[in-house]
């Protein structure tokens, strides 16, 4: 299955075969529309000629801000994300030898292993791991045991609550929907 969640071609063809592309994008999906943060890293690989970890680890802060600052930015907040994808790479150089696909296929884990690991990335909570995994599983065919488990609602079958579910611009639509309502149930929870 090729991959949809940036609406552009090239974009969507780097997440699909590039699995670190696919990791920064999750990133950078926060406080940003969903297309947008997953074409992120086709604006990082234009302007600095590769996706390496090895080489985003070890570029200079300041130039590797001013990258991801420069027009179109690669983030609503260019900085402080800049600094995350640096963590992030430095964390798959440590820990996997830079080969991000270790944190699913390392010593053949199980669900909640993969999710432990992806929470252990700097800028990965409960939610984003949980997300990640659901991603992996639906649309990257990673379905180690459990992963529907550890993902807990984002692995549902035919859920529509995140770009795990997203497969072209009518399922998004779904998707921006169901975050809509469930913003509301809890303003509404909120004030009640």
């Amino acid at each position: 299955m090729t991959l949809w969640m940036t609406g552009d071609a090239a974009a969507d063809r780097l997440l699909d075969y590039d699995p670190f592309a696919l990791l920064i994008g999750m990133l950078l999906d926060q406080q940003y529309p969903m297309e947008a943060a997953f074409a992120g890293p086709a604006k990082i690989l234009d302007r600095l000629g590769t996706l390496s970890p090895e080489t985003i680890a070890h570029a200079d802060p300041d130039e590797f801000s001013t990258l991801c600052a420069t027009p179109p930015a690669v983030h609503r907040y260019p900085g402080s994300m800049a600094g995350r994808i640096q963590a992030v790479a430095r964390a798959v150089v440590d820990e996997y030898d830079g080969d991000v696909t270790r944190i699913w296929t390392q010593d053949d884990p199980d669900g909640a292993t993969v999710l432990k690991r992806l929470k252990a990335l700097p800028g990965f909570g409960e939610q984003k791991a949980r997300i990640f995994l659901a991603l992996l599983g639906k649309q990257r065919g990673v379905q180690p045991a459990g992963w529907r488990e550890a993902a807990g609602a984002y692995g549902e079958d035919g859920s529509r609550r995140s770009i795990a579910d997203v497969t072209d611009a009518t399922s998004l639509q779904q998707v921006r929907e169901t975050k809509k309502a469930a913003k509301a149930a809890a303003k509404a929870t909120k004030a009640g």
